[in-house]
């Protein structure tokens, strides 16, 4: 029989690397609109701030690995899913505008009357 695993004691996500990124972002904004440069030098900056706050999220950090791992198993359960064929959506479609539309003719009646009896019999301004 296997003996259970003991946890030497919880260990806390490192969140170094998210304020990292989080500095990298705010750093590319601060420059771009502090350096009297050229736009294109400057647009490029903001990018390269933006592409390295992401890899270094994505890639590195605890959060963002977990995160990364998270859309990954999304991506992978979507691929399993049984969508329904074009004919199924058509028919489905259909329904939904029939049903709403018998709806809104028993809402549309039920509310004339409700307003027939008030006004009419209720209160005779008929």
């Amino acid at each position: 029989m296997n003996a259970p695993v003991k946890a030497n004691g919880t260990v806390k996500p490192n969140h170094i690397y998210d304020i990292m990124s989080l500095v990298l972002v705010v750093a590319g904004l601060v420059l771009f609109y502090v350096l009297k440069i050229n736009i294109w030098f400057k647009w490029s900056i903001v990018l390269v701030s933006l592409v390295a706050a992401v890899g270094l999220f994505f890639f590195v950090s605890s959060t963002g690995i977990s995160l990364h791992m998270y859309l990954k198993d999304s991506w992978r359960e979507l691929g399993k899913v049984v969508w329904p064929t074009r004919k199924e959506t058509t028919q489905f479609t259909w329904i939904v505008f029939l049903f709403v539309l018998i709806l809104g003719l028993f809402l549309w009646l039920l509310d004339s009357s409700i307003s027939w009896l008030f006004y009419n019999v209720i209160l005779g301004r008929g």
